[in-house]
């Protein structure tokens, strides 16, 4: 599947790379500890079940990560640098996705109530901008309206992972100190004026030495430093850059009384969740043609990409869904 990231450069999700957070996270036994530390009772590894979502929340680079347990779903995600103040709209993009995983669609017209798992949601911030320890984020912040007890609520809390922040979870959850221990080692050579790359494998060696993360880099290795060569390269801090004026024009619109241009991005940003869902259920088919892409991604009526989503779903080839599409 094509997708183009913010230089129109062609992109597939077979490009899409984890985060060293995200690999870090996906073995059970560092998420069943994370899970004990965030304050929801104890868990094993065999407690998890990882429901994550394919390049959902971004596109070059996968820093979200879903799991079950104990009738919970937990929707984490790691920003490197910056807070995303848009994480509560995102994320109830990706709970709907998750919850259309987890569950048949055709229980949800049932009468009899449908138990679903209690979803919570995570942003892990170790940026080098002062932060609180932690913070709660609210889907109602960006109402145009505002409303003293909006019906949909939505709320993420931000835990600043930096050593600096003294942050409880630092000390009970000891995955999560040695991977704040790690990236901190690497800031510091980056103070100190090493460069980048040179400050990375260093980092990675004193791991080895430290004897932290050592079942994580032995299972790793390189794949690591190449995982983090990517997360500091100078296209995603130009990325970060962007993004932020972006949101810092949107909050100078509003600012203005230009709530016209507020809706319609919030508009637009729903097509391209519903097209990226239609696209998503093609794959299965196999290498999407260009014809069908296209198509798909330039439709802006949210009722046409509603049918589309359900021929996809449904359909056996690209021959057969090109005719439900008409």
């Amino acid at each position: 599947m094509t997708q183009k990231n913010e230089n129109g450069k062609a992109i597939s999700n077979r490009e899409t790379k984890n985060s060293a957070f995200i690999t870090y996270f996906s073995d059970p036994e560092n998420a069943s500890q994370l899970y004990a530390a965030l304050g929801n009772g104890e868990a094993s590894p065999e407690d998890i079940t990882y429901v994550t979502l394919e390049g959902v929340l971004f596109i070059a680079r996968k820093n979200d990560l879903a799991f079950t347990v104990k009738n919970r779903v937990l929707v984490i995600s790691e920003h490197q640098s910056t807070i995303n103040e848009n994480m509560p709209l995102r994320d109830l993009l990706y709970l709907g996705r998750t919850l259309e995983k987890l569950l048949d669609e055709r229980s949800m017209y049932k009468r009899g109530l449908l138990r679903i798992p209690t979803p919570e949601f995570f942003v892990f911030y170790n940026g080098n901008e002062p932060y609180p320890a932690e913070k709660i984020l609210r889907l109602s912040d960006a109402y145009l309206e505002k409303a003293e007890q909006p019906m949909l609520e939505l709320t993420v809390k931000v835990i600043n992972i930096n050593l600096s922040s003294g942050n409880r979870l630092l000390q009970e959850c000891r995955p999560m100190y040695e991977y704040s221990w790690f990236i901190q080692r690497i800031k510091d050579y980056q103070a100190d004026g090493w460069t980048r790359d040179a400050a990375i494998t260093q980092a990675v060696k004193d791991c080895q030495m430290e004897g932290v993360l050592v079942e994580f880099m032995k299972k790793h290795g390189s794949e690591v430093i190449n995982m983090l060569y990517t997360q500091w390269n100078w296209d995603d801090a130009m990325a970060v850059e962007r993004e932020e004026a972006y949101a810092e024009g949107v909050n100078q619109g509003i600012s203005q009384g230009i709530t016209q241009g507020i809706t319609q991005g919030i508009s637009q940003g729903i097509t391209q969740a519903m097209s990226q869902d239609i696209l998503d259920l093609l794959e299965d088919l196999g290498e999407i043609p260009e014809d069908i892409v296209i198509r798909i991604q330039t439709e802006e009526n949210p009722d046409t990409l509603r049918r589309w989503h359900k021929a996809a779903a449904r359909a056996e080839s690209f021959t057969d869904f090109r005719e439900k599409m008409l």
